[in-house]
């Protein structure tokens, strides 16, 4: 059986001052499941768009997170 990929991702909102919470990616999935919240980051450090996230199962977008956040405190 196959993992649920996603068919929609929302990123933000993004922080207007210092003490705002930091951006989320909620995304859509194909078995249904709406607005799952996946993770937020620190938008001064990594980005992301909803074209790359499209089409990648849970564990391959956390796995992508990780690897922004290691590539950058690798810079």
């Amino acid at each position: 059986m196959s993992k649920p990929t996603i068919t929609k991702a929302v990123i933000g909102p993004y922080p207007q001052s210092l003490f705002d919470m930091m951006p989320t990616v909620k995304v859509d999935l194909s078995d249904g499941t709406k607005g799952l919240e996946l993770f937020s980051f620190y938008p001064d450090e990594i980005s992301f768009t909803e074209r790359e996230l499209l089409g990648l199962t849970i564990d391959e977008a956390r796995t992508l997170k990780f690897n922004k956040d290691k590539q950058y405190l690798r810079s």
